[in-house]
Order: C-alpha cells, then structure tokens, then sequence
C-alpha cells in the first residue's frame, strides 16, 4: 500500500510504500488484547503487601485462660479473627508477568500498525528534526492538527527534537526498538518517520 510522506512544516515529500504483511493485515483484537495484557501485566510493581499475625503490633501475650471463661480458645490479639489482628492469605510482593511466545508478540506489533493504518490514522513524515525549541515543534504539531500522538524515529531519536517534545502534553517519541503495541493503540495519531518504516519492517519481517 502507499502513502503520502509529509513534512512537519506540512510539505509533501513523496510517498512510501508500506508492506501489506505489516500495514495491511486485518486487526485481531484478541491478538491486541494479549500482548497488551502482557505488557501491562509485566509493568506491574507487584510491591502490594499486608501484615500477617506474626508483624501486627498488639502484644503477644495470651489473651486471658484458656478454660472456665466460657469463651472460645484464642492466643493473643494478633489472630485474623481479631479487628486490627493479621491478615490471612493476604497478597505479598510477586511478580504479575507472564510468558508470551515472540511469534505473538511480532504479530501484534503487525496487528497494531495494520490497525492504526486501516483507521487512517497513521501518518508518514520525511524524518523527525527539530531545532531544539518547544514552542516551534507545538505550533507544527497544533497546524498538523495531532493531539494524542506517538511519533516513532529509526534506530536513534534526534537529540534535539526529543529535548523540543519532551514538555508537549500528549506526544510521545520513541526509537523504533521501543515501538509497542499498547503505546501504538493509545494514542489517537501514529507517527512514523522513513527510517522508522524502514527498521520496523526490518525487524517484522
């Protein structure tokens, strides 16, 4: 398939064209819904933690006798059955991630990409350069009309267009290597500059 490559100042500067095995799939949303399950699973800090009988602080002391008081059995205060005692079975520090075959994980990459172009929100620009001020790139991106965007560079982003993005609420830059599907999927524009197609379609192939 082809596309048109832009310019950030709004120029044209071509086209490209795209691989149907990567931009021209139709989206699987069981596929998507797994790696980004993956992936949000695997950034979990898994730090939840509650204190069992043995870390509360009440004292350790019997409670009062064990016969003749006609009450139940306890040891001291730090039962579960106690308000403020330890927590049964609570959750402890783990790790929620799970394995995901790279096979799946190449493919909903593809999945990602084919869906954002399918919706025509995927947009090819000649390459990602600014010259280091914020206030030039943000009336570039306000002209282009983009809000909630993901623009993707090749192998290194250029220093100074990530120093002029990195206070634009709403844009994202990564190098192509970090190209994700849950970051692709929640923005509403994908960026990709030439080297970026070129080292994606490199990488999925």
């Amino acid at each position: 398939m082809k596309l048109d490559v832009i310019k950030l100042d709004g120029g044209t500067a071509g086209s490209v064209d795209l691989g149907e095995d990567i931009f021209g799939l139709e989206p699987r949303a069981d596929i998507l819904h797994r790696v980004v399950r993956w992936q949000r699973n695997k950034r979990m800090a898994g730090t939840h933690k509650v204190k069992t009988r043995s870390e509360t602080s009440y004292s350790t002391k019997k409670i009062y006798r064990q016969k003749g008081t006609g009450g139940a059995r306890h040891g001291d205060r730090n039962a579960p059955i106690f308000r403020k005692g330890g927590i049964y079975k609570g959750p402890t520090p783990r790790s929620h991630a799970h394995d995901l075959p790279k096979k799946v994980r190449a493919l909903g990459l593809k999945h990602a990409l084919s869906a954002k172009a399918r919706a025509g929100e995927l947009v090819v620009i000649e390459d990602a350069s600014s010259d280091g001020k914020t206030k030039t790139l943000a009336r570039q991106i306000k002209d282009l009309g983009w809000k909630r965007t993901l623009i993707i560079d090749g192998a290194q982003v250029n220093a100074e267009f990530a120093r002029a993005a990195a206070n634009i609420e709403g844009l994202d830059v990564l190098p192509s290597m970090g190209a994700n599907v849950y970051d692709i999927l929640r923005r509403d524009t994908l960026v990709l500059t030439r080297a970026a197609v070129e080292a994606l379609e490199a990488r999925l192939k």
